[in-house]
């Protein structure tokens, strides 16, 4: 049976009242920087990805700098981030169509992003959210967990839940709701054992009364 519109509202007051506006973990200065450290996030930990970045961002902070890395020079520079091979090749690929096409900057619509060699759906919401003030949800494995496992918003693909959320979230709140769901799935609503005992939801939550 799924939950009432007033114990969704009762979630995300909690959500608010516990979380607050919350700010991205991922370290950067530009947009630019925070496109690639987005895509290099994709199945690697924030910490990493900060770590990398770090080492790289001060000299090649810009797709033309980027660019004089090559192919082997940027695989190089972030390896340790997992799948480091697509990753680079999305990114020079990337570079390439900022410094052609949109004078070295990263455009400004979700359309336009997702364009973007290793731009995917994802993280064009969590960039225009970020950079451009629009509302938007990026559904990550933390945010599609939780959201599925509070009832919150059902789906069986990333996009069903964030439409579910679109429906269930006031518009104002979703960019720092994809935060709160992602900070709960990380620290609380783990993938494997789920710490219920510590959570402010779980009077609410289906799938810890069971």
């Amino acid at each position: 049976m799924a939950i009432s519109k007033k114990v969704k509202d009762e979630m995300l007051q909690r959500f608010q009242d516990q979380y607050g506006i919350m700010k991205p973990a991922l370290h950067y200065n530009s947009p630019f920087e925070l496109m690639i450290a987005v895509i290099l996030s994709a199945q690697c930990t924030d910490e990493r990805v900060n770590i990398v970045t770090a080492g790289m961002f001060p000299e090649y902070n810009t797709p033309e700098k980027m660019l004089t890395l090559g192919l082997e020079g940027l695989e190089e520079k972030i390896r340790t981030c997992g799948l480091y091979h697509s990753k680079a090749k999305n990114i020079l690929a990337n570079c390439a169509i900022l410094c052609e096409k949109y004078h070295g900057e990263v455009p400004q619509t979700f359309d336009e992003l997702v364009k973007l060699p290793g731009v995917g759906r994802k993280t064009a919401n969590v960039l225009v959210s970020i950079l451009f003030d629009t509302p938007a949800i990026a559904v990550d494995t933390h945010v599609f967990r939780v959201s599925n496992r509070l009832q919150l918003a059902e789906g069986k693909t990333p996009l069903e839940v964030e439409k579910g959320l679109q429906k269930a979230i006031p518009k104002e709140w979703w960019s720092r709701a994809h935060h709160w769901l992602i900070w709960h799935g990380r620290r609380v609503c783990k993938a494997r054992k789920p710490l219920c005992d510590n959570c402010f939801l779980a009077d609410l939550c289906p799938s810890c009364q069971k």
